[in-house]
This record gives structure tokens, C-alpha cells and sequence, in this order.
């Protein structure tokens, strides 16, 4: 038995220990009994894992290789590079990146990834190591797989059979990309598509959906009708959604009721599409990000993600999910105090919630001992100073736990300097 002491945890004001027993939360409250093992947590904050809703593992630490420079700084120059640096990567090599991306994000406090893995390959390299990868670490970090077919269900020749194949092989949600594809007419036979595999395979759903900054990309209305159809509208992401954040006001508001009404969750990429978008715009310039604002104070669940790290689309990136949230609160506006306080969410209980880990995810009796320790004294603190994590816990054990903070020499601002 460990008890974890002089915890502030969040969303729940009215505890400060907890009490954990073969990797499971036994008990969170006040003056709990005494332990075998008792850790002063010192008054810091106590988070859920960091969850991690929409990255792409198979392309991570790619941006340096030969033709992957993205000159136009777009999507689609980027998917062009991609078509060729995919060609050139081995089994081992796709296994080495992707295992170095996920330590990455763990190190920073990630203990739950989606990642979207490209099936538009027919030997289906990336998704063999990363289907390797899930077994082999899940003690560690649960990650979940797309079945993305970054170059079109259908403008990629047999693309909808190879993410039919990925779903056979064991990838747990059907992708799509339907701005990508090379008519409307084909970009909705592929919405239709991604929604009959899913019923037939039982698999959740997270499409890439209006990444784009043509306001008339409106391939998230047909998603959010079919999954509402279907009643698996919880089960369902639509990820970036940026032509959305352009929509006049009079489409927006009327899909926003039926976004409610679905349940269907969004995914917003705050750094990568701030870096994508809006790169025809002069100026006022579009900075990409959907409307996050709107759906958080309708309480339509959305979340963010990394997106990218070092790849053709985005050079920079390192799994650090607090820098993920600050940027994107700082574009959506959402920084009153209230907000700051439970802003948190963004990157924690929401991306869980996309996921359908609900059931395992959270800091309630019962469920598996997984936490994050932040060095500071409150949510807002947390968000304020962008607070690193001292220590990340997995079913009841240290993952990693750094140092206290110190210094070598402490500041004196009065110092005398003659």
C-alpha cells in the first residue's frame, strides 16, 4: 500500500491524499490510514496523465531527410514530400522514430497517444511498427491507432482497402481525409466509407476533417449526420476542422446545435494548423485554429493535440503538451481566470474522453493509480508558468520522477555587481 500525501488535485478541492494499492486507487480523501510507503507530494498539484489525441508517429524526425523540405509551408506540399520520404523508410527505421517520439512525449507527462499511422502503402511498413510498438509498451503508455490514409481513401489507388486491411490487422479507429480528395462528390464517398467500416469493425472513428482553409470544406456537417444516424456520435473525432473557425456565423451556429445533439468530440491542432493556415491569406491572416471557444462553452467536448513533430509539415514539435495548451488558449481567447482554471482539461480529461478511455482515466477509486505530479501549487499556477512535470506515476509506480527544483546559485536581484 502507498499513500501519496499533501496533494492538491485537481478537481477535487476537498481531498489532498491518495491512497493506492496493487497499481489501484484504494481510496482519495482526507486523513486516510497509514501505508506501507508514504510520499510528501508537497503541495503540488496532482493532474490525470497528459493525453495526447492526435499525433503522427510514423512521420516524427523525417523533416531533415532528403525531399522532405516543405518550401510552401502548406498541407499539401507537405503530403507531396511525404509521398516520397515514405518510400525510402525501412521497418527498423520506422520503429526507431517512432519509439524515440513516444519516449519524447512521455518524458513530458503523455501517458495516453492516438496516433494516425499512413496505410497508403502497400506494404503497410509504419503500421507494422507501430502495431509492435502498442504491445510491446503498453505497460508504459496506451496508445490507440488510426488507419489513416494520408494520400486519400480514393485519390490513393486501393486506398479504402488498405484501411480495411489496418482495421483487420488490429488499428482501432477507421481515419479518412476528405478535402484531400479530388471531388466533393468522392470526398463524401469516403465520410461514407469511414462510417460503414467502423460499423462493421466496431472501431471508433477520427477523421481529418476540413483541414483547409476553403470555407465551403463542409465535410464535418456529413460526418456529424451519419455518426448521429448511427448513434455513434461519442465514438467519433473530427480533427482540425479549420475552415470551420472561417464559417460565417448563420452555418456555424446552426451545425453547433447539431454538434450538441451528436455528441461527436473536435480535435484542434493549436501550433501546427497556426503554422499551415491561412498561408494564401495576406492580412487580416487566418490563423487556423476551429472554433474552440464556441465548443468549450457549449460543452461540445474538444481537445488538442502535437499534431507533428519534426516532419515535412511542421518542423518543430517536441511532445510538450502545456506549450501545446498555452498556445492554443492564447489563440482561442480563452484565458479569464475561470477558464485558466479548468483549461486543464484541454489536454487531460477531454482528450480521454475522445478516446473512449473514460473508464480508465481519471484520478476515482477504482481505477488504475496514473497521474502527473506538476511543480506548481494550482491549476492556475500551472497554466501561468507552464509547469514542468516532476514526476509522471503508471499504475502506482514511478515512470520518471526529476529532481527538486534548485539552483546553484539563487538570485539575488540586489546583488552587489561592483
Amino acid at each position: 500500500m502507498i499513500k501519496f500525501t499533501n496533494a492538491n488535485i485537481y478537481r477535487n478541492s476537498a481531498a489532498n491524499e491518495i491512497l493506492v494499492k496493487d497499481g489501484v486507487i484504494q481510496q482519495v480523501g482526507k486523513n486516510l490510514p497509514a501505508a506501507e510507503e508514504e510520499i510528501d507530494l508537497k503541495g503540488r498539484l496532482v493532474v490525470p496523465p497528459y493525453v495526447d489525441a492526435h499525433l503522427h508517429l510514423d512521420y516524427v524526425y523525417t523533416a531533415g531527410n532528403a525531399g522532405a523540405t516543405n518550401d510552401t509551408g502548406t498541407l499539401f506540399e507537405g503530403i507531396a514530400r511525404w509521398h516520397d520520404v515514405k518510400k525510402t523508410q525501412s521497418f527498423e527505421d520506422a520503429k526507431e522514430r517512432a519509439l524515440k517520439g513516444i519516449q519524447e512525449e512521455v518524458s513530458k507527462g503523455v501517458q495516453f497517444i492516438r496516433t494516425h499511422i499512413d496505410v497508403c502503402d502497400p506494404n503497410l511498413t509504419g503500421l507494422k511498427a507501430m502495431l509492435e510498438l502498442r504491445e510491446e509498451l503498453k505497460d508504459n503508455v496506451t496508445i490507440q491507432i488510426v488507419a489513416f490514409p494520408q494520400e486519400g481513401m480514393y485519390a490513393y489507388k486501393g486506398g479504402a482497402e488498405m484501411v480495411e486491411e489496418a482495421l483487420k490487422m488490429g488499428a482501432d479507429c477507421v481515419g479518412s481525409i476528405p478535402h484531400f480528395e479530388w471531388a466533393r462528390e468522392i470526398g463524401e464517398k469516403s465520410i461514407h466509407k469511414t462510417v460503414e467500416l467502423a460499423m462493421k469493425y466496431d472501431k471508433l472513428i477520427d477523421v481529418h476533417c476540413d483541414e483547409t482553409d476553403d470555407v465551403m470544406s463542409r465535410f464535418v456537417e456529413l460526418l456529424n449526420a451519419l455518426v448521429m444516424i448511427e448513434g455513434i456520435g461519442s465514438r467519433t473525432a473530427a480533427s482540425h476542422t479549420c475552415s470551420f473557425g472561417s464559417a460565417d456565423n448563420a452555418y456555424a451556429f446552426r451545425m453547433m446545435g447539431l454538434f450538441e445533439k451528436s455528441g461527436m468530440n473536435f480535435i484542434a491542432l493549436p501550433t501546427e494548423n497556426a503554422y499551415l493556415q491561412g498561408r494564401q491569406d495576406t492580412y487580416p491572416k487566418r490563423r487556423g485554429l476551429t472554433r474552440v471557444k464556441e465548443f468549450w462553452e457549449n460543452d461540445i467536448n474538444v481537445c488538442f493535440g502535437q499534431d507533428s513533430i519534426n516532419d515535412p509539415w511542421y518542423p518543430a514539435g517536441n511532445g510538450n503538451l502545456m506549450n501545446i495548451l498555452d498556445n492554443g488558449i492564447h489563440l482561442a481567447q480563452t484565458m479569464s481566470m475561470p477558464q485558466l482554471d479548468t483549461c486543464l482539461d484541454l489536454i487531460t480529461f477531454n482528450g480521454a474522453k475522445t478516446l473512449n478511455i473514460e473508464d480508465q482515466y481519471g484520478l476515482d477509486v477504482g481505477k488504475p493509480a496514473n497521474f502527473l505530479v506538476l511543480d506548481a501549487d494550482s491549476p492556475f499556477e500551472a497554466v501561468r508558468q507552464r509547469a514542468d512535470v516532476l514526476a509522471s506515476i503508471r499504475n502506482g509506480k514511478y515512470l520518471f520522477k526529476k529532481p527538486e527544483p534548485s539552483y546553484d546559485i539563487e538570485l539575488d536581484v540586489f546583488r552587489k555587481t561592483k
